[in-house]
């Protein structure tokens, strides 16, 4: 009789458990039996790992084979748990020591001729191992710069079966060439979900292919909307852009990522981890400094933007833009259902998502941008265009943006067509985008340095509550305010809102606190009333 364990992780969401894979050894007829709640693709990892073992040089037993995944009642899919189970079998045979694996966390898929393939989700499942407190980690050689982002502990990357026994028995290590034919990679096949690619809207469009970089400078006139996107960058606002086609919506939001800053390290790591789960980290790329984009078509449906599907509930693309922007472009034409199911996300910065397999917790922490038409045809607002929506066709157009949603959005601002001396740059070109970088980079700064002890980093992000106790305006600032609270312009939560942009604005232009100038530029970003405050490019 022969016993010995193993690690690995089962992913839960984006977080990990620790999963002891434990593997013994009877006399009786030759048999291979897995428990401890697996789906299909780990059931099949009995197959699999037989044959790598076989092919690896290592003598397969012929006993009774018993394979447990403990805990029991925690669901396990995938095939990541593969390495763990050929090398808790092969120590339970004493062809490895099982004290050289009890303590050792290792992730990876096997190929029936005994190669190591790479899975999604090794950086949240090397975090998860670490928090439990184990030091030592094996993983897919493709995938060792993603564990090796974790620090404390130590990561050894391999390339086949035949390797890691060697690794652990002290032999000498073979060496396994590397398919250098010139044509892609197939071990890297298992890092990306089909149909995430170039056409899957997570960057862009003009970013794409390494071709032009989306600049502020291409875009002519629209100096209020220019404003805006400095604002929702400094401050983490979300912003919706109305206006008719052609207007330069989409043009004015693909150019927002290059405004914000880069992520911190905590920040790339949270993004990371929920990249890598949905198999969108790109291979080569082991760590995501920049602010995500994600801008799905409008005929997404609730789950694939809050995330679910079957079984244990996926990430959607409210947590693919954590930390960056989430773009929803012709707003109107989503579903009602997808976009009210947003709400709860934009409050909370998180999504809970329950399902039949288990409750999952998902970070959604993004800044959204939207751009609407103003009517069906996009012509209601100019004059003489010819518009012939009826007005109750106008009104239910406008009214798929429901009242709560639009609560939550800090800043409206109406986008308008560019006339002629405008687009054939008579008017001189705009400001850059690295000028507007960094004033948007100095705005934050002020902004940390105010809220050093807290656990906001940003003004979007601080309840209202602090707003009005501790971090108060100028003395008789929110006088236009408290009008349009009264008159029922505002609500408690757009007074809040109102509050938060005015910090934002005192930022930009290096305030230590909003005066009633930007209490005015705050209610006319939000409610569209003209309030003769500064609004051109750098007044601010």
């Amino acid at each position: 009789m022969g016993y010995a364990r193993a690690c690995s992780v089962a992913l839960v969401g984006v977080e990990g458990v620790v999963v002891e894979v434990q593997a013994d050894l009877e006399p009786g007829v030759a048999a291979f039996t897995l428990v401890g709640l697996p789906d299909k693709s780990l059931i099949e990892s009995r197959d699999r790992v037989r044959a790598a073992v076989v092919n690896s040089g290592a003598e397969w037993p012929q006993k009774k084979l018993t394979v447990g995944l403990s805990p029991a009642s925690v669901p396990k899919s995938g095939s990541g748990f593969d390495l763990a189970v050929a090398c808790a079998a092969l120590g339970a045979a004493e062809r490895i020591d099982p004290a050289a694996i009890a303590d050792v966390v290792m992730i990876g898929e096997l190929g029936l001729d005994g190669r190591v393939r790479p899975v999604r989700g090794v950086l949240p499942a090397v975090l998860a191992a670490a928090e439990a407190g184990y030091e030592h980690v094996v993983v897919p050689e493709q995938t060792a710069g993603e564990a090796a982002l974790v620090p404390g502990v130590s990561v050894l990357g391999v390339r086949s079966l035949r390797q890691l026994i060697a690794v652990l028995c002290d032999e000498p290590v073979p060496e396994e060439p590397a398919d250098d034919r010139g044509r892609p990679d197939a071990m890297l096949a298992g890092l990306m979900v089909p149909g995430t690619g170039l056409g899957a809207g997570l960057a862009p469009a003009s970013a794409r292919g390494g071709g032009h970089i989306p600049d502020l400078a291409d875009v002519a006139g629209q100096p209020r909307p220019r404003k805006a996107l400095e604002v929702a960058a400094a401050g983490g606002h979300h912003l919706l852009f109305s206006g008719p086609p052609g207007a330069g919506k989409t043009m004015l939001a693909e150019r927002l990522p290059a405004v914000l800053p880069p992520l911190t390290r905590q920040e790339s790591l949270e993004v990371t981890a929920v990249h890598s789960v949905a198999g969108i980290l790109p291979p080569g790329e082991p760590l995501v400094s920049r602010a995500p984009y994600c801008a799905p078509h409008h005929s997404a449906t609730m789950q694939s933007l809050v995330g679910g599907g079957n079984g244990m509930p996926r990430p959607g693309a409210v947590s693919l833009a954590h930390r960056g922007i989430l773009f929803l472009d012709e707003a109107p034409e989503f579903s009602g259902k997808a976009l009210d199911a947003l709400r709860q996300p934009l409050e909370s910065g998180h999504v809970v998502v329950a399902r039949a397999a288990g409750v999952v917790r998902l970070p959604a922490r993004f800044l959204m941008v939207l751009a609407a038409n103003p009517c069906p045809c996009g012509r209601h607002t100019l004059t003489g265009a010819g518009c012939e929506c009826p007005p109750s066709v106008v009104r239910r157009y406008q009214a798929r943006l429901s009242g709560p949603l639009l609560d939550r959005v800090d800043l409206r601002v109406e986008v308008e067509p560019v006339d002629r001396a405008d687009l054939l740059g008579q008017g001189g070109r705009g400001e850059p985008t690295a000028v507007v970088a960094a004033r948007v980079r100095e705005a934050r700064a002020r902004a940390a340095e105010r809220l050093t002890g807290t656990p906001w980093t940003t003004n979007s992000e601080v309840p209202g509550h602090e707003l009005r106790t501790r971090l108060l305006a100028a003395p008789g600032a929110l006088a236009a305010a408290e009008r349009d609270l009264e008159r029922g312009l505002l609500t408690a939560r757009g007074l809040d809102r109102v509050l938060r942009v005015a910090w934002t604005v005192a930022d930009l232009r290096g305030a230590p606190r909003p005066e009633a100038r930007d209490i005015a530029v705050a209610l006319e970003l939000r409610t569209g009333i003209q309030r003769g405050a500064p609004m051109e490019a750098g007044a601010l």
